[in-house]
């Protein structure tokens, strides 16, 4: 999944599959990962939030299931 670039303290990038309604996340840490089930507005918000980190945190984090990719 193609991700793309972030401006954030805690997250480094984010990629989205419609298909599969799956969110990728790229942590500065180096970690990955994969949210799934999530609506594609959830995405759209996050990428477009002014504050991405703070999005993330209240909106995404431990609201969908996440498994941790190894890249």
């Amino acid at each position: 999944m193609e991700r793309l670039p972030v401006k954030s303290c805690i997250l480094r990038s984010v990629g989205y599959d419609d298909t599969m309604k799956n969110m990728e996340i790229e942590f500065h840490s180096g970690l990955v990962f994969q949210y799934s089930g999530v609506p594609s507005k959830v995405y759209s918000d996050l990428v477009s939030s002014t504050a991405v980190g703070k999005y993330f945190s209240e909106k995404v984090r431990n609201r969908f299931r996440a498994k941790q990719i190894v890249v």
